[in-house]
């Protein structure tokens, strides 16, 4: 009986890391965004978790967000002690490790391909508790954010894939990540594309929607199908509220801009020691809630009251100026919190407050505040992520009605130009990460960072030292390469690679120029040496013919010994004439981006691509040149 083909799992995945170099590797792209989605989920519920845990033992109520429940002393000690924690934890942690929270994923993958350090992922775990449990204005997007996207590209790590791969794993990351947190599958996925990666392609979407829809089947699995927060039946009464609703949004984008300012401070707070800084933030927070706990934690609970009309004005008031400013402070102390649920509670704070105006002004045609408040939502929330798809998506399955949608369209674009023009600022995320043009937004980068080198590199080459025979010359050129790399002496020199059709064009030149001088000499006076070795090969007795015929031949025989005799021992790689390229390494890994900077960095024309992880085993697999890039991109686009 035959036996059956056993299947080696290193030679699989080592095919399956050279399919995800390609730009259309969408079935592997597809495979690992659910797996990326369940591990975010659980990643998420894990999260979830803590924090229930924590509100079972700080909270009288066992909620993590009833502040209200908790006496005022306690209430506003909690977050003195939470930024004494927090300081603690970034005393004794370095400077590159403190960076959390999505500012980070973005920065991340624009700058290191998606890779994210272990240090950082453990901070988060720290910062994100503390500062929800110990009544900081922060919620838990950031962290899930954070955490789904370093847990999957940390996936991509372990496996090894190409960098291409690891960008789309952290995008998986970080719509499950959004999908866990309020149960809104769509909104993860906009928000992933709109404000982390910063573009839309199809092979980017399909595993995104994936990641998505398996962090939201986790979390429900749990929690259950409802949102994370509850809203009641809502629907415009008349066209007459386009008009306030269009004042409204303008007041809320004023506010997205002032959020963004605010939070802008940053660097000239920097001047003051970080105790005094995080000091601030702290007694500030803790002086607000002493009268107002509703500016505290996440700010669910005070959303839910908002929508069931339950608020007093005195309260929405603190939670749209007062939250708003101690968030967006907080960030400019330095301390890392999330700001997305926050900025949605501000923005339903600050609709319903616009909605209990235009009740005052048209009491007969006005909505209903709660239609405000959902639309403030979504009008804060896309003025300062600039991300009004995202916003929108949120406010369709939050309310899972599909009439909010021309409202909202309004609402968050006027408030989204507000935020962008009068107030000139950008997304929030985009303004703490860089000023200026983001690297993400550029569509040559975003081209080059869908594609591994593997997919582009030249594969055809032989390596040899510089000094070579002819015979080994020509041995090179057997296997038709097409370049020949030359290994230098020491490893301070730089390694060259030489076109191997120059190589072969110079051989034959040498041997056609041998032939011709071999050629001029035989048609002249035979030298002694052929006269004897035609005596010896022809003697007394044979035929004109027959001695013509081994005269030839003899005088064959002398033009090698001759060639033997002029031909010099070794050839010169370097001598000759032709293209030499000097090469820089770049690992296997690496994406075309990454190659095109390197080859801008280092002036050159050319890299080899290094395969092995250990320094004295690494082996050339490829070159890819400029013109292999450029080519490419010229094609694709």
């Amino acid at each position: 009986m035959p036996r059956l083909p056993r299947l080696d799992a290193g030679q699989g995945l080592e095919r399956f890391r050279q399919q995800l170099a390609n730009v259309d590797a969408l079935p592997q792209l597809c495979v690992l965004g659910v797996v990326a989605g369940v591990l975010t989920g659980v990643l998420m519920v894990g999260f979830r978790s803590l924090l229930e845990l924590g509100g079972l033992w700080l909270f009288p109520t066992g909620s993590p967000e009833a502040f209200e429940a908790m006496p005022p002393a306690l209430r506003s000690l909690l977050p003195l002690a939470a930024v004494l924690l927090i300081g603690l934890w970034m005393w004794f942690t370095p400077q590159v490790g403190r960076q959390v929270g999505v500012v980070h994923v973005i920065d991340r993958l624009a700058y290191h391909q998606g890779r994210f350090p272990l240090r950082n992922w453990l901070t988060q775990w720290v910062v994100g508790l503390i500062s929800v449990l110990g009544g900081l204005s922060a919620g838990r997007e950031g962290p899930a954010i954070h955490l789904g996207a370093a847990a999957s590209s940390g996936l991509g790590q372990r496996l090894r894939l190409p960098h291409n791969s690891l960008r789309v794993l952290v995008a998986c990351g970080t719509a499950a990540g959004i999908a866990a947190s309020f149960n809104t599958p769509i909104a993860g996925v906009i928000f992933a594309m709109e404000v982390v990666m910063m573009e839309y392609t199809i092979i980017g979407f399909m595993p995104v929607i994936l990641a998505s829809t398996m962090g939201a089947v986790v979390a429900q699995l749990v929690y259950g199908p409802d949102p994370a927060i509850g809203v009641p039946d809502l629907h415009l009464n008349s066209l007459l509220d386009l008009p306030w609703i269009i004042v409204s949004a303008l007041v809320i984008g004023l506010l997205a801009g002032l959020f963004v300012r605010v939070s802008r401070l940053g660097p000239r707070l920097e001047r003051l020691p970080m105790a005094l800084r995080f000091l601030m933030a702290g007694g500030v927070v803790g002086a607000v809630a002493w009268w107002y706990p509703q500016v505290q934690g996440m700010g669910y609970d005070t959303l839910q009251a908002t929508l069931s009309g339950s608020v007093a004005m005195d309260v929405l008031l603190a939670v749209a100026i007062g939250k708003l400013l101690l968030t967006a402070g907080t960030v400019a102390c330095g301390i890392p919190v999330s700001i997305i649920g926050p900025v949605l509670v501000i923005g339903g704070a600050a609709g319903a407050l616009c909605g209990m105006t235009g009740q005052w002004l048209l009491p007969i045609e006005a909505s209903d505040p709660a239609l405000y408040a959902m639309l403030g939502m979504a009008a804060m929330m896309g003025a300062v992520l600039q991300a009004p798809l995202a916003a929108l998506m949120a406010l369709l399955e939050l309310t899972h009605n599909p009439n909010i949608i021309l409202p909202g369209m309004l609402a968050v674009v006027v408030s989204c130009l507000t935020a962008r023009q009068l107030c000139r600022c950008g997304g929030f995320f985009i303004s703490v990460t860089r000023q200026g043009l983001h690297p993400l937004q550029q569509p040559l980068m975003q081209a080059l960072s869908r594609v591994s080198v593997p997919a582009v590199m030249e594969r055809r080459l032989v390596r040899t030292q510089r000094m070579v025979s002819r015979e080994r010359a020509r041995t090179l050129l057997e296997s038709e390469p097409v370049w020949i790399l030359i290994e230098r002496s020491s490893d301070d020199k730089p390694v060259l690679a030489l076109k191997a059709a120059d190589l072969a064009r110079w051989l034959t030149e040498q041997a056609a120029a041998e032939e011709k001088s071999a050629a001029e000499e035989g048609e002249g006076t035979e030298p002694a040496e052929t006269v004897e070795l035609a005596k010896e090969v022809a003697p007394e007795g044979d035929g004109e013919e027959k001695v013509a015929k081994k005269r030839k031949k003899g005088k064959e025989k002398i033009r090698e010994k001759i060639r033997e005799k002029e031909e010099p021992p070794e050839v010169d790689l370097l001598e000759i004439p032709g293209v030499r390229l000097e090469l820089a390494p770049i690992g296997l890994q690496a994406t075309l981006s990454e190659a095109f900077n390197k080859l801008n960095d280092s002036m050159l024309d050319a890299l080899y691509v290094e395969h092995g992880h250990r320094p004295k085993q690494k082996r050339i697999s490829g070159i890819i040149t400029r013109g292999a890039i450029e080519r490419f991109y010229r094609v694709e686009n």
